[in-house]
């Protein structure tokens, strides 16, 4: 497999120094992107790196994922409007275990293949280098007029809304470029990938190896991941859509892919997966021919969740789906867990009720309409029931005056309700 030429028809090269391919080639290389540890999870706008070095080893190289521990402690100021917070030590290194774990869901570290992933914080390295080693060691090979010129400093320093630059974040561009030797020198690694942003952190250390080190090194982005509509990719109504669980649910996570549009499914198939180039061509004349159906989109959820949570999360995360828009049965909402439960039914009508009303058992009629507004009359709830239009918790309500107990209660704590095949309800017992 050609890594070079697998990224260009999967649309994941921004820019590419020349001779990339060639060294690529020669030999197994080593190649490194950098991950910023501010957070114990990744995000999806994390995935197309994360992508970049599953390819790369699936290429026969090396893949280095580096934990950005010192330049954490610092910002980049690419595609920033204003300085970040710092962090300490003991909280970047739990970053960083909980990082390794996510991407060894993508990266082999653990067998004995000669190009297993190795995982580095930059910290290692930082940490014990004096200031003024760093500025007589390293500072002196890269001119101040050569780190003005990059985008990401111009555009701060330009910037209206900008307060300007510190010297702690003007001083990251070249914390990155040694970053690059010491992996040149110490892990034989010749090639750093990232966005298309940090083309100019990464020139830099391709000249400070050619300078310091008499060494040839590379650079190679990929683009900034953009939605067909123009809007932000990886970002909702909540925020990130992270790899973690904790943070975004499985179900969650599945329909943030499950329901992208059919031209981000198309680009997104083949950045975001492993599928074959002739796969995805099938896929895409199967969407073609009846985009109601949705291959496309259908693929491309199961195969990321698959890659971030497992079989069994993704088995869940598409019953949970057939909810709302399929048959499923009471069985099926029982085993929802309470964030599942409460993402599927996100934005439904809530009613609070006294869960004391549910010790003895209340009437259905009574419950749905005095106690929960669902209806506006018993006679109104009455006629649906017998047209077999109102279900509690997925099962049909035979009649208005069944008694609803706390035997009802999903997670000790909701009830749902249907009301016709589209209108649903959760009722809060409190």
């Amino acid at each position: 497999m050609n890594f070079v030429e697998e990224l260009k028809w999967r649309g994941m090269i921004h820019d590419i120094m020349p001779g990339t391919e060639d060294q690529l080639q020669k030999r197994m290389a080593s190649a490194y992107i950098g991950f910023d540890p501010t957070a114990d999870s990744l995000h999806i706008g994390h995935l197309v790196g994360v992508m970049m070095l599953k390819h790369f080893q699936r290429a026969g190289h090396r893949p280095i994922a580096l934990v950005g521990g010192a330049t954490g402690m610092i910002g980049d100021p690419s595609m920033k409007s204003q300085e970040r917070n710092l962090l300490d030590e003991k909280t970047l290194r739990k970053n960083q275990e909980a990082i390794k774990m996510q991407l060894s869901k993508f990266l082999d570290f653990e067998s004995d293949i000669p190009n297993k992933a190795v995982m580095v914080n930059n910290y290692d390295w930082t940490k014990d280098y004096s200031f003024l080693n760093f500025i007589r060691d390293i500072g002196k090979y890269i001119t101040v007029n050569y780190m003005m010129s990059k985008d990401s400093v111009k555009k701060r320093l330009s910037s209206e809304s900008s307060e300007g630059m510190s010297f702690t974040e003007f001083s990251y561009q070249l914390l990155q470029a040694y970053d690059f030797l010491f992996l040149y020198e110490n892990y034989d690694c010749c090639l750093q990938m990232g966005g298309s942003d940090q083309w100019g952190n990464i020139t830099t250390g391709t000249e400070l190896i050619r300078k310091k080190a008499n060494g040839d090194a590379f650079a190679l982005t990929c683009p900034l991941i953009t939605k067909a509509d123009g809007g932000k990719f990886g970002k909702t109504e909540s925020g990130n859509v992270w790899l973690d669980k904790r943070y975004t649910s499985p179900y969650k996570f599945y329909q943030f892919w499950l329901n992208v549009s059919d031209a981000d499914a198309e680009k997104f198939i083949k950045i975001f997966t492993a599928i074959t180039r002739e796969e995805i061509e099938q896929l895409v004349t199967e969407q073609n021919a009846a985009p109601h159906l949705r291959p496309l989109q259908k693929r491309l959820a199961k195969e990321v969740t698959l890659m971030v949570h497992s079989q069994e999360e993704y088995d869940a995360a598409v019953e949970a789906s057939q909810i709302l828009f399929g048959g499923s049965t009471s069985e099926v909402l029982k085993k929802l867990d309470e964030t599942t439960l409460l993402d599927v039914f996100a934005g439904v009508s809530l009613h609070e009720i006294a869960k004391e009303e549910l010790n003895n058992g209340i009437k259905a009629v009574d419950l749905l309409v005095e106690k929960a507004a669902v209806f506006p009359s018993k006679g109104e709830m009455r006629k649906m029931v017998q047209s077999g239009g109102v279900s509690i918790n997925k099962e049909k309500l035979t009649s208005p005056d069944a008694s609803i107990n706390l035997s009802y209660l999903l997670g000790e704590k909701y009830i749902l309700i249907q009301k016709g095949k589209k209108n649903y309800f959760l009722l809060i017992a409190k």
